[in-house]
């Protein structure tokens, strides 16, 4: 009997074992242990760029948790690799935005400058508030101007959320060392599609592009301006870099349209309103 006793134990803790395992959603490809939770989290919160910040309130737990994980020692962090490190600066910058906005929400106080729910409104959230990551201590504009410049990749600044309509889309998945490549690679694909990032208006003659080229036009020379040569050799550095960037993801109108080499470009404003799902409304 004792046998028997023992042996419906084990299995019927093994169902239950294996009941919790089958619930788990399983991981999507590419997906990185480390940051599992945020991507559960993103998933589950994030649609089309847009947060759910409403219903984020109550992830707070699980995100202040993640957000603490990412004080890894500093001798850890060096040993990863470099695309491992673009995705660990990407996730922090983006759940500190996170929690920074949650922390505040409602965001209240709007203003002649900010008339429409802003980020911005928040007293120091990109200069004041300090976060700690990889064993630093840094504000959100640290992060931005002076940890992701370090990695040369002009790109990874179209990835970070700064919880504004203006910036890049957030993703609904965390940034890992494997889909690293895809993931800015799509995001590169995705700019000529989304207006708070390029406007082409043929009829017009002009090209509206995003100020974040021109915040870190240094970056986007580097990696993107063939030189002064080609159709294009007149025009300033920061525009042959921008025809190179989005050229082969421009539908052929618009790609003829900057091939006949007419048009002026601008930078539209940077549109600071929040990116909320919810709206503001809270219940």
């Amino acid at each position: 009997m004792r046998r028997l006793a023992s042996t419906a134990a084990i299995l019927a803790i093994s169902c239950v074992s294996f009941a919790h395992t089958a619930a788990q959603p399983p991981a999507p490809p590419g997906a990185d242990p480390f940051h599992r939770v945020l991507e559960q989290i993103l998933d589950i919160n994030v649609r089309d760029g847009l947060v759910y910040y409403r219903a984020l309130r109550g992830e707070r737990g699980r995100l202040d948790r993640y957000a603490a994980s990412l004080n890894v020692p500093a001798a850890t962090y060096e040993g990863w690799s470099r695309e491992q490190q673009m995705a660990f600066w990407v996730n922090a910058y983006n759940v500190f935005v996170l929690q920074t906005v949650i922390s505040n929400y409602p965001i209240r106080g709007r203003s002649a400058e900010y008339p429409a729910t802003s980020i911005r409104q928040i007293p120091g959230a990109f200069d004041r508030i300090k976060h700690r990551a990889a064993g630093r201590t840094l504000t959100l504009d640290e992060i931005e101007k002076t940890v992701i410049p370090e990695f040369k990749e002009p790109r990874l600044h179209l990835a970070l959320g700064r919880g504004a309509i203006g910036s890049g889309r957030l993703r609904s998945e965390a940034y890992t060392a494997e889909r690293m490549k895809a993931q800015l690679d799509a995001l590169q694909a995705e700019f000529v599609t989304e207006q708070p990032m390029l406007k082409v208006d043929r009829t017009a003659g002009v090209v509206s592009v995003t100020p974040i080229l021109s915040w870190y036009d240094a970056e986007f020379i580097a990696t993107y301006d063939p030189g002064a040569t080609g159709t294009f050799a007149e025009r300033s550095p920061i525009e042959r870099a921008l025809v190179a960037f989005i050229m082969p993801h421009l539908l052929p109108l618009e790609r003829g349209f900057l091939q006949m080499n007419q048009f002026k470009v601008t930078y539209h404003p940077f549109d600071w309103r929040l990116n909320d799902l919810s709206g503001g409304r809270v219940d």
